[in-house]
């Protein structure tokens, strides 16, 4: 296919841009067997990233789509690990159902109580959140230490997130959480390896929202 490179910044579109990055996107992912919904959370996730090794790695608990949706249908929480996250998300799409979104590790009691405990404000704001309420979406994107103590309380039967965006970047504990993520009998969508990122966090939770609005 041969794609257009002659955009002059006064004629050019958004959704033109949008919808040549995704044919360009679909071109080169190449055969794949996801399911169609599954694959409009790569491409996104891909389209944010420009990675296409991130989109090739990404893995789905078979009811995470379903869950996804259903979850934003229904006013349910998004809960973020850091900032970067929530201010991505698209809140339109989120308040429209009825639904919030939230960060905790910020807050002053999350701050003071990691200091008193010598611990991480991740952790904290984990325990935070799901001491407010069960289900919601978790999406973690910056903190491995987030979503490992994430997973601790859903073993422990403390945590029951409707559904788990696990996707942080780094070295130090990032692919091991994604790791032990995919082992959980709960939906998650998550990838193999380091890379991630609250960017391509970001692009899933929209991706689902996008999905759930348009059923």
């Amino acid at each position: 296919m041969d794609f257009k490179t002659d955009f002059k910044p006064e004629t050019v579109q958004p959704m033109e841009i949008e919808g040549l990055s995704f044919d360009m996107i679909t071109e080169e992912f190449g055969p794949h067997s996801l399911t169609a919904e599954e694959y409009k959370v790569v491409q996104r996730v891909v389209h944010a990233s420009a990675d296409f090794e991130l989109g090739k790695s990404m893995l789905f608990h078979p009811n995470a789509i379903q869950a996804g949706i259903e979850a934003i249908r229904n006013g349910e929480r998004i809960i973020c690990d850091v900032q970067m996250v929530q201010s991505g998300v698209s809140k339109p799409r989120i308040e429209k159902f009825g639904g919030s979104i939230h960060v905790y590790i910020s807050d002053e009691d999350v701050m003071e109580e990691a200091k008193k405990l010598n611990t991480t404000r991740a952790i904290v704001s984990m325990r935070k959140a799901t001491a407010e309420a069960d289900g919601g979406i978790y999406a973690i994107g910056n903190a491995p230490t987030a979503l490992l103590e994430l997973i601790r309380l859903v073993k422990e039967g403390i945590a029951k997130p409707s559904l788990v965006i696990g996707l942080p970047v780094g070295f130090v504990s990032a692919a091991e959480s994604k790791e032990e993520l995919a082992k959980l009998d709960i939906p998650f969508i998550t990838n193999i390896g380091r890379k991630g990122g609250s960017t391509v966090t970001v692009a899933a939770v929209n991706a689902l929202s996008l999905l759930a609005q348009q059923g």
